[in-house]
């Protein structure tokens, strides 16, 4: 089942000028480029004061539970030239940044690793820019 999901008008357009930039300027398989473009196909588009607060924005932090292992873990949602794995920052190129962007907190993200399905539920929401006014992020 699909939820609905959200992104800001300025986050679309910018997701999609990088998605059109990778595409032509970099070889090779291209293909979680396809997940992303059908994830922002498919999301509502709402200006960024409309953006509920628990929603996963670009630049949001969040908090994310393995519902199979109970572990929890903090990352914050960035453009690939952000992300930084020791600081826990991931890409919204990289498959879970793609899976996570535009879910509100409950929400259950079910994530193909290479040992099976992994199922994760958006705990709670740290940081979100646009609820705290942070609307240039």
């Amino acid at each position: 089942m699909n939820r609905q999901i959200f992104i800001t008008e300025v986050d679309k357009n910018r997701l999609q000028k990088l998605i059109d930039e990778v595409k032509e300027f970099t070889p090779g398989n291209k293909g979680y480029l396809e997940n992303l473009e059908r994830e922002l196909s498919r999301a509502l588009v709402v200006d960024s004061k409309m953006v509920p607060p628990d929603v996963i924005t670009m630049n949001s932090k969040v908090v994310l539970k393995d519902l199979e292992s109970g572990e929890e873990m903090t990352y914050t949602l960035v453009y690939p030239a952000d992300a930084e794995l020791l600081e826990n920052k991931v890409s919204v190129m990289a498959p879970i940044g793609t899976a996570i962007l535009g879910y509100s907190v409950g929400n259950v993200i079910e994530w193909e690793v290479p040992g099976g399905m992994v199922q994760l539920r958006v705990e709670r929401i740290l940081y979100q820019p646009e609820a705290a006014g942070d609307l240039e992020l």
